[in-house]
């Protein structure tokens, strides 16, 4: 078992500082740990290059990438380079773009996720976008983000529309995120309902409004790290059930991604969105011992 992490741009034989306590962890474990040349990967397209300064495995073994977050293309290009080296990326490209792309995975969680509808790149217009918000949503409020993230810290600018019925405030916000994102634009345009969660506090930033939800780590279909997502507000002392979910978890094509679920005010569960584990940020409150031992445990065998 070998963990990849991204290598510092300036010190390339050290992790990104942002990795580097999760890497000295992992080490302290007693888990081998390599090295990606993200920018080589990234970048320039080469993905030889980024992986250069990682041992080939014999025999070969299963990889963790922890790092930062991939376009489908570029992890896929990574999955082949390293399988060159006898390394088998946990998640195949197809789970990595699963969990990672909404429309993907948004069946999978049908009456457990807010609604969703989106327009992919071809048929993307701010007329487009318009009509679907009211046709679909009416009056109700809505959130915009792409097929992977939002702006939620341009949160009165670029993703949070009170009314769908409202054409030039739905012109005007989705132009704004498209704007915005520019080349970053992941797939296409997602309009969502907007669901009343039980609230923390305000971001002290941005103004966006902080509501009680939490990330789950699912490792093999069984819950491996659970921590608040937010690192402000209050929550609550007891941590949420997830036992309901996991029957939901374990119908997931992946074998390491992450669920993000938060408590509306009437008290339910909905899950807000998945992700590919392996790019999934820890919470500040996650507790970094726990989190490696269980993917030690489980992992260590391969």
């Amino acid at each position: 078992m070998q963990i990849v992490y991204c290598a510092d741009y300036w010190h390339r034989t050290q992790p990104d500082a942002v990795y580097a306590a999760e890497a000295a962890q992992a080490t302290s474990l007693g888990m081998s740990v390599a090295l990606l040349d993200f920018e080589a990967l990234t970048e320039m397209g080469d993905a030889q290059r980024g992986v250069r300064a990682i041992m080939p495995a014999n025999p070969p073994s299963t990889a963790l990438y922890r790092g930062w977050m991939l376009k489908p293309a570029d992890y896929a290009a990574l999955h082949a380079a390293l399988a060159e080296r006898g390394l088998r990326l946990i998640n195949t490209p197809a789970a990595y773009q699963f969990t990672q792309l909404l429309p993907e995975y948004y069946s999978a969680l049908a009456g457990l996720t807010p609604r969703s509808v989106w327009l992919p790149l071809a048929d993307l217009s701010l007329a487009a976008a318009v009509a679907l918000a009211a046709a679909t949503f009416g009056d109700h409020p809505i959130m915009v983000k792409d097929y992977v993230k939002s702006r939620k810290h341009e949160w009165a600018t670029a993703c949070y529309i009170p009314s769908a019925a409202d054409a030039q405030a739905v012109a005007t916000v989705v132009g704004n995120f498209l704007r915005l994102q520019g080349a970053d634009l992941s797939g296409g345009l997602v309009l969502r309902a907007f669901v009343e969660f039980a609230p923390l506090v305000a971001h002290p930033k941005s103004g966006m409004p902080l509501v009680q939800e939490y990330r789950l780590f699912v490792l093999d279909g069984q819950p491996r790290m659970l921590a608040p997502y937010w690192d402000a507000g209050d929550y609550p002392v007891a941590l949420p059930p997830v036992e309901p979910l996991l029957a939901v978890a374990r119908q997931i094509p992946s074998r390491f991604f992450t669920m993000d679920i938060a408590r509306t005010v009437g008290g339910d569960w909905l899950i807000v969105e998945l992700g590919d584990g392996q790019v999934a940020g820890l919470p500040e409150a996650a507790d970094l011992t726990q989190f490696y031992a269980g993917l030690c445990r489980s992992l260590a065998a391969e």
